[in-house]
């Protein structure tokens, strides 16, 4: 099984499945001398983990992070860092119920065919929204090695859930509100009314999509390269290994399909600071695949959660006959309020493994040789 390494120069590698032992990552090439602590992990994973609303998955897992490797005196050394997670509150049971029974929306059948029914079916095993943790401790790190390198600062937060919609919000108070609700809406009226929604869908063994708009400030023009690894190419691979995405816009997206160039062009000018910017802000912070100096605004679609309470059709794979299911265990009604780390954790991750690419990241931050 392939397809577990995040980046270029600064990579990522996910492992661990939802009910296995543990779930963990190893950060290779972060700089050496970076401040770092479990706690600065802590904090991003304590946005995401389950059990903490009546809006998310009821499984009660601490989400305490290890770190094994890779810090010394409180510092990075810039050898691999390796953190884990310890599962403690899987129940595999209701799994072994349905282990021959596809469920519809889930990866159950195409991973069954292509690992021949080898591959863990426990939680999802390594298709599992668990395995989030991993990209969201690797992110943690990035985050905090581009504030204290670069200053570039990265925020998510929910616009939509349903048919239920937030309207735009200046930055500032986008990043002040977006943690002090549930449903990590920075409006709390409109969050009232999205946990509203979600209750209603759990309540009717169903489920809810939505989506999750991201800002990046604070970016040097340049990050990224032509073709393949184009920013937006980078963002988008790493944003569609997040469980349940199904769409990513940059900018204007698919509003500015309906525009006219004269439109939808970003006009330049030069700000009261004597810098150049453009009038508008329809490319996303993003042309010809390098950032702009423009803030980088992406938005993230999820689909529903696949895991819903009322019968479905389905498969007996082995006596090849149709059947019906009703989904067992615990599960989020709407995976879109844990994404929200998630995404910045991801979206943070690739623009530091861009800026360690493009050399304004030093190998080296800070020189402590003379304390010694």
């Amino acid at each position: 099984m392939t397809g577990n390494v995040l980046g270029e120069q600064l990579t990522l590698t996910s492992f661990g499945e939802s009910h296995g032992r543990c779930i963990g990552m190893v950060l290779d090439g972060c700089p050496s001398g970076l401040p770092l602590s479990e706690s600065d992990l802590q904090i991003e994973l304590d946005k995401r983990k389950p059990g903490q609303s009546i809006i998310t998955t009821q499984r009660k897992e601490e989400d305490k992070a290890e770190i094994l490797s890779g810090i010394f005196n409180g510092y990075t050394t810039s050898a691999p860092i390796c953190a884990i997670i310890w599962n403690k509150d899987s129940d595999s049971r209701p799994y072994e119920v349905i282990k021959n029974t596809p469920r519809p929306g889930h990866a159950d059948y195409p991973s069954f065919v292509k690992y021949g029914g080898f591959a863990d079916y426990r939680g999802s095993g390594r298709f599992s929204g668990r395995l989030t943790a991993t990209m969201v401790m690797g992110g943690a790190v990035a985050q905090k090695l581009l504030k204290y390198s670069l200053g570039v600062e990265t925020i998510a937060y929910t616009t939509q859930i349903g048919q239920i919609s937030c309207s735009s919000l200046s930055y500032e108070e986008a990043k002040q509100n977006r943690y002090t609700n549930e449903v990590r809406c920075p409006s709390p009226k409109i969050a009232e009314k999205m946990k509203s929604n979600i209750i209603d869908a759990r309540k009717n063994g169903d489920s809810l999509g939505g989506i999750v708009e991201c800002i990046s400030v604070g970016l040097p023009i340049g990050l990224g390269e032509p073709i393949f690894s184009s920013m937006e190419s980078d963002l988008s691979k790493a944003l569609f290994s997040i469980p349940s995405v199904k769409a990513i816009e940059f900018g204007s997206g698919f509003s500015g399909t309906k525009l006219k160039g004269s439109q939808n062009n970003d006009e330049y000018a030069v700000s009261k600071d004597n810098k150049i910017i453009t009038k508008t802000n329809n490319s996303g912070g993003i042309l010809g695949g390098l950032t702009n100096v423009m803030p980088l605004v992406i938005k993230i679609g999820f689909k529903p959660a696949s895991s819903i309470a009322i019968k479905q059709k389905t498969i007996d794979l082995v006596s090849k006959t149709e059947c019906e299911i009703v989904v067992p265990g615990r599960h989020d009604p709407c995976v879109v309020p844990r994404a929200v780390p998630v995404v910045e954790s991801l979206v943070s991750f690739i623009l530091a493994d861009h800026a360690i690419r493009c050399e304004l990241i030093p190998p080296v931050l800070g020189d402590r040789k003379n304390e010694h």
